[in-house]
């Protein structure tokens, strides 16, 4: 590797569309495409560590901007990130997973490794690989190994994950520069643009994400709906029966439906009139 090869991948064991919503939040323009049956790949296309830090200080390490927007998409997703990186004098790789403390590994330039042995066992448990198999091949990473540089190393790491379903697109892997991968990574098909727009289309695209799921029918739509009226059906009289028997329980149980009822279908309009805005 050499000084002008800095690059970075965000890989999220989640397909693209999973993946869209939080990868908005992070406001930062990726791209955003397929990189096997259960993973997607998240490419920066700009290069911030290469400005300045926060308060106008040195430019941010890129393992450290890396890391960091791996532990923003893992605190809101229920999957892992793993972030690679890599520049002039290391590489390594930072694994977030949910609220659980990240865990990462570096090797200097010429491969030397320079992390916890046991930080293999905790990647290799957080994302379920064979305790002996896998971890043997992982363990092989962080012993002394003259011909193998960071690169390798780093393609090492890679090789063990494609037998979770993970297929990085050719020319997108550990040593090629930024500007490289955003080239590749822009051809792939499928491939999509990530740029921040505001908190108001971020919370659209939020919305569009969960509406398309599983819960869809249930927060929009005729399922939705009656359940709304039902709930304002059910909770007036039930506000007024326990106002009547002076029973504080009832008339909260009444007034929560009636304001669930009530929100229900504000939500509807409120989606509605946004789609015609």
């Amino acid at each position: 590797m050499n000084a002008t090869s800095t690059g970075a991948l965000l890989l999220c064991r989640a397909d693209p569309e999973t993946v869209r919503p939080l990868a908005h939040l992070l406001r930062e323009q990726m791209l955003l495409t397929r990189a096997g049956g259960e993973w997607s790949v998240l490419v920066p296309e700009g290069k911030p560590w290469r400005g300045t830090g926060p308060g106008g200080g040195d430019p941010e390490p890129v393992d450290r901007v890396l890391g960091g927007w791996a532990t923003a998409l893992a605190v809101g997703s229920t999957w892992p990130v793993l972030a690679l990186w890599w520049d002039g004098d290391r590489a390594g790789y930072t694994l977030a997973a949910g609220f659980r403390r990240t865990v990462g590994y570096i090797w200097l330039a010429d491969g030397t490794p320079v992390g916890e042995d046991e930080a293999m066992r905790t990647f290799a448990a957080r994302l379920g690989l064979d305790p002996v198999l896998d971890l043997q091949a992982l363990e092989e990473l962080t012993r002394p190994d003259p011909e193998a540089d960071a690169e390798a190393r780093l393609r090492g790491l890679l090789a063990v994950l494609t037998r979770t379903g993970l297929t990085l697109p050719p020319g997108l892997g550990p040593g090629e520069s930024a500007d490289r991968l955003r080239s590749v990574a822009g051809v792939q098909r499928g491939a999509e643009r990530i740029e921040w727009a505001g908190w108001r289309d971020a919370v659209r695209v939020e919305l569009d994400a969960v509406e398309a799921g599983s819960l869809g029918p249930w927060v929009r739509g005729p399922r939705a709906r009656a359940i709304a009226a039902a709930q304002l059906a059910a909770g007036l009289p039930l506000l007024l029966w326990g106002v009547h028997r002076r029973s504080g329980g009832w008339a909260a149980a009444g007034a929560v439906l009636l304001a669930q009822g009530a929100l229900g279908l504000a939500y509807h309009r409120a989606r509605e009139a946004a789609e015609r805005s």
